[in-house]
């Protein structure tokens, strides 16, 4: 076995260490562009958890507020109350649509009796009132001065944005304004 003086093992010992940190230096610069920044890694994440903030009212289990993944849809955040309950009309709801944050959803209930106002069948008709958010082109075609194309454009306006929030949101629509929606106020429930 080969004995080399202190000195010239001390020697090698510094060399290899030397030539360690060499090497881990030179991988750090390699590595570097392949490094997420902070800021970016915390972005992607709160990307792929982006939530979504619904109010469910009505004839569910748990009324209240819920929160969804995005690309959630009506039925997830009814059944995220509980469910709907016996006496409720769930014919009245689109299931598949998809939610938007921070809309209210009312799941109506099936009415109580044909002797009140409501048209037999139709969850749109509530105690005379035309419900906005379930009506379909013919039953708003019903309200005054709402003819057939203006009954379309609710309807489409709904498809695209969701329900309405309030009532006074059907001023929205294309062609309603002030003075048709102070005729209409006292005919339309939400």
């Amino acid at each position: 076995m080969l004995v080399l003086p202190i000195y010239k093992r001390s020697m090698m010992i510094l060399l290899l260490l030397a030539m360690v940190a060499a090497a881990g230096t030179m991988y750090g610069y390699y590595e570097k562009d392949k490094a997420v920044p902070l800021d970016a890694a915390v972005k992607q994440e709160t990307a792929t958890e982006e939530k979504l903030t619904v109010y469910i009212t009505g004839a569910v289990n748990h009324p209240g507020v819920v929160s969804l993944a995005a690309g959630s849809r009506v039925a997830d955040a009814v059944n995220a109350c509980g469910g709907i309950l016996p006496t409720a009309d769930a014919s009245a709801l689109n299931m598949a649509q998809i939610l938007k944050d921070g809309i209210q959803i009312r799941v109506p209930e099936k009415p109580a009796n044909a002797g009140d106002m409501a048209q037999p069948g139709n969850p749109s008709s509530q105690g005379g009132l035309v419900n906005i958010n379930l009506a379909d082109e013919k039953t708003l075609d019903t309200l005054p001065g709402i003819g057939p194309a203006m009954a379309k454009r609710i309807v489409e306006y709904r498809q695209i944005n969701g329900q309405f929030q309030s009532m006074e949101d059907l001023k929205k629509v294309r062609g309603i304004g002030d003075a048709k929606y102070d005729k209409l106020k006292g005919r339309i429930t939400l």
